[in-house]
């Protein structure tokens, strides 16, 4: 009975992937960017060159899910917060690789299984402009942001968000980004 069970389920499985046309985020009709909503805009290069997806070793599984998209969502929220009235902040998603890895070698059960260690920090690499009211650069770049000891640090947001890693390295950078120049101001 068991194995009848399993068997239909195994099926149903499958036949959920044949019909479904879609790849998620690496499909070549996926959006680029969100929506444009407020002082603050957010694209993303082609997730399938994302160090996440070509190194994670175990691509389908980090191409699933919308989280990309949470990401930058994310960040939206956060910049606008951190924006002085009347500038605007364009951000581009360089790059992503989320904490943690796919340990395929753990076995067959374990291949879709997350492995947070702190041999594998969260990285990003994010370009951005900010302009002020009157529209001119009030500066640019691109920055590369880690966080080595995301395993060590305090101030989790949520245990059970699986992107509290990203989003807490977000946070800082963001913090510093728009410290550093309302102090010069």
């Amino acid at each position: 009975m068991r194995t009848v069970i399993a068997t239909v389920l195994i099926l149903l499985g499958l036949a959920g992937c044949a019909g479904s046309t879609s790849k998620g985020m690496l499909a070549a009709d996926a959006p680029r960017a969100l929506p444009p909503s407020g002082p603050v805009s957010v694209s993303w290069s082609d997730p399938a060159k994302f160090t996440e997806i070509t190194t994670s070793g175990n691509a389908w599984a980090a191409a699933q899910g919308d989280w990309l998209v949470q990401l930058a969502q994310y960040m939206r929220r956060q910049a606008e917060r951190q924006l002085p009235p009347g500038h605007q902040l364009e951000l581009t998603i360089l790059d992503i690789k989320r904490a943690g890895q796919y340990e395929p070698w753990l076995g067959v059960d374990q291949q879709n299984v997350r492995i947070v260690r702190d041999i594998y920090p969260p990285r990003m690499k994010v370009r951005f402009r900010e302009l002020n009211a009157q529209g001119q650069v009030v500066a640019e770049g691109e920055r590369s942001l880690t966080d080595p000891g995301f395993l060590v640090s305090s101030g989790m947001l949520n245990d059970s968000d699986p992107l509290r890693y990203e989003k807490r390295m977000i946070d800082s950078w963001l913090r510093r980004e728009f410290a550093a120049r309302a102090a010069a101001r």
